[in-house]
């Protein structure tokens, strides 16, 4: 614990100012996502047809099958699980007529478009996810017990090896999340789901939502860059 201490206690971070800025920001943008929602959670689609309606509808239309909609507990932890194709709507989604909850809909759509047209970047973020979510758990198990030895860098070469895979998880998820949101609006538009000014209502939601994964993103990367940063001065040390 003397290294631990040290090296945290006595050395001056200037990279943690901007870790707590980024935290800040995906805080922001929490509160964002969520206030956007409610908003237009309270605005009632033209057609009437609720999130699951229009997910059902949206996947037929692209000749997809073999994808399940089902209902899931909680508020926007709506997915799409490439793994067993199901579509998983949230309680505010699947049973609502809003403009919000069909925006969240056919963004979730757009993941299962994506799997069934052999999107790239959602093929390799699904074969990383088990690496990256081990990594994640790991990396700081592997940095403590080096910096607790500290007469290897192995340990540590490791630890941060493995909070890399973590931030090219996150990294993959940015071109994923966006073209999902742009299929889903180009579908809701040219099938006639949500006229103009609820398209723009629409858009609003899933770009408040998208802003959630750049700063989740971000704080990553930095997070990654502060750790290159100690350690690195640890080697010269």
């Amino acid at each position: 614990m003397i290294a631990l201490y040290g090296y945290y206690g006595y050395y001056y971070d200037p990279m943690y100012i901007l870790i707590i800025i980024s935290c800040i920001i995906a805080f922001i943008a929490q509160i964002k996502v969520k206030s956007t929602f409610n908003k237009y959670s309270k605005v009632a689609s033209s057609r009437g047809m609720t999130g699951a309606m229009v997910a059902e509808q949206l996947l037929r239309s692209q000749g997809i099958y073999d994808v399940s909609i089902q209902r899931v507990s909680g508020s926007l932890s709506d997915n799409y699980n490439p793994r067993n194709k199901t579509l998983n709507l949230s309680d505010s989604v699947y049973n609502s007529t809003s403009v919000a909850a069909i925006g969240v809909a056919a963004h979730e759509t757009g993941h299962a478009i994506q799997h069934a047209t052999g999107y790239g970047p959602l093929s390799f973020r699904t074969a990383l996810f088990p690496v990256a979510n081990i990594g994640s758990r790991l990396s700081w198990v592997f940095i403590i017990l080096g910096l607790i030895f500290g007469s290897t860098n192995v340990l540590v070469d490791i630890g941060i090896l493995m909070f890399s895979l973590a931030v090219l998880f996150q990294l993959v998820t940015l071109p994923v999340e966006f073209n999902a949101s742009a299929r889903a609006l180009e579908l809701l538009e040219s099938q006639g789901y949500l006229y103009a000014d609820e398209n723009r209502q629409a858009r609003k939601v899933l770009s408040a939502a998208a802003m959630t994964y750049v700063a989740a993103a971000a704080t990553a990367i930095l997070q990654l860059l502060r750790l290159i940063y100690l350690f690195g001065g640890r080697r010269r040390d």
